[in-house]
């Protein structure tokens, strides 16, 4: 199996910061919202990813759905 540094680094720096929050999903995602609420504060451009982005398959809609609806959850929580 072919090892690409850049990935493996990637994943490393993802499984830090995850572990910094004991892999709590809500945790990571509150602390991602906030480092982006301080980057548009500071001025640093920031280009939204678009609302629903049309799927290639019935099977990433269902994913996209999915995904929809947990972030709603967890937005709903605070």
């Amino acid at each position: 199996m072919l090892t690409d540094e850049i990935v493996d680094e990637g994943r490393a720096i993802r499984d830090a910061h995850a572990a910094k929050f004991g892999y709590d999903l809500r945790a990571i995602y509150a602390d991602l919202k906030k480092s982006e609420a301080e980057h548009i504060a500071a001025g640093h451009p920031f280009i939204p990813a678009p609302e629903h982005p049309v799927p290639n398959s019935v099977r990433q809609h269902e994913l996209r759905t999915a995904i929809d609806e947990i972030v709603a959850d967890i937005e709903g929580v605070r």
